[in-house]
């Protein structure tokens, strides 16, 4: 399943560009998460070998109008569509 120009997904990848776990090249190409063997679409930030992801909780913004996050404990898996 690995093609020689997509990079390897990371352990710890983050959606949000400020963060340190932000790896740009990978967002250049389409990528899915299974969270306890169903895709999620809404994930921000993702963890494979802790178990968990953060998902926006719902509409809710933290004082600097970001979304306040919630992070869930599973099985975590990301792969290349």
């Amino acid at each position: 399943m690995s093609d020689t120009n997509r990079p390897e997904l990371p352990d710890h990848l983050s959606v949000d560009p400020r963060s340190p776990h932000h790896v740009a090249a990978i967002f250049e190409h389409d990528i899915g998460i299974l969270f306890n063997g169903k895709e999620r679409r809404d994930v921000e930030e993702y963890c494979i070998s802790e178990g968990w992801v953060k998902v926006p909780a719902g509409r809710t913004l933290d004082r600097k109008g970001q979304p306040l996050m919630i992070k869930l404990k599973g099985k975590v898996e990301a792969f290349y569509k």
